[in-house]
């Protein structure tokens, strides 16, 4: 009987009870909105001393892929430990450092300030949506997942592709791609922590900030390039 009771209290697909799920999808959301402060503070930094404007083209490149994967590397190591949250904090903060040079030219359009806001709000209006569908939708998203890394790696490619091509058309391209395929991302992250198959908050913090990084500096960029008024 007691087995019987422990079976209905759990999702048909992982095994993890309701109150388990929602614990995760709590912790996951502090986190993430944690892990924002120190990417606006490595943000603020980068735009206020122009550390990383000297980061182009492949230089830039090595510096933002090296440091992003070694620390996501860090990242899975310690996700189980006491160092989990301070290594994606410090993840975070690097993240806003690399953003800052996107965030500073737009920032020398007339209406960059407002050009970010709006980035920052169509941002939150995805999250928002992705979260709603995510909640509604009764339907196993897990099959996704293959289909959207396949998708972000063609994606990855172009990206470094287009650093040494310097095409304008080809980032708009990448951002509209970029834009769609970590929105669906979003909701592909958030069914699998609502639906048990994420159970590690920090694990789902990082898969949900780098969504939430990408589209809104996919974004901005568009935004800078489409809407940018200069003096």
């Amino acid at each position: 009987m007691n087995d019987q009771v422990t079976t209905l209290g759990h999702s048909a697909g992982y095994g993890i009870s309701q109150e388990q799920r929602h614990r995760v999808l709590r912790n996951t959301y502090w986190l993430l909105a944690l892990s924002l402060l120190p990417t606006v503070l490595g943000a603020w930094i980068g735009v206020a001393t122009g550390i990383t404007q000297s980061l182009r083209g492949g230089i830039g490149l090595i510096v933002f892929m090296g440091g992003a994967f070694g620390f996501m590397f860090a990242i899975e190591k310690t996700k189980n430990s006491a160092a989990g949250v301070p290594v994606l904090l410090g993840f975070t903060f690097f993240m806003g450092l690399m953003l800052s040079r996107l965030i500073g030219m737009v920032l020398g359009f007339k209406n960059g300030t407002d050009l970010i806001m709006t980035a920052f709000a169509g941002t939150a209006g995805v999250f928002f949506v992705m979260a709603s569908l995510a909640s509604v939708i009764k339907r196993d998203l897990s099959g996704m997942g293959k289909w959207l890394m396949v998708g972000a790696l063609v994606l990855m490619v172009g990206a470094v592709i287009n650093v040494f091509v310097g095409s304008s058309a080809g980032m708009m391209a990448i951002s509209v791609a970029a834009i769609g395929i970590f929105s669906a991302y979003m909701l592909y992250d958030l069914k699998q922590i609502l639906d048990g198959g994420e159970t590690n908050y920090i694990s789902a913090t990082l898969a949900l900030y780098l969504d939430i990084f990408n589209v809104f500096q996919s974004l901005l960029a568009l935004l800078g390039v489409m809407g940018g008024e200069r003096d």
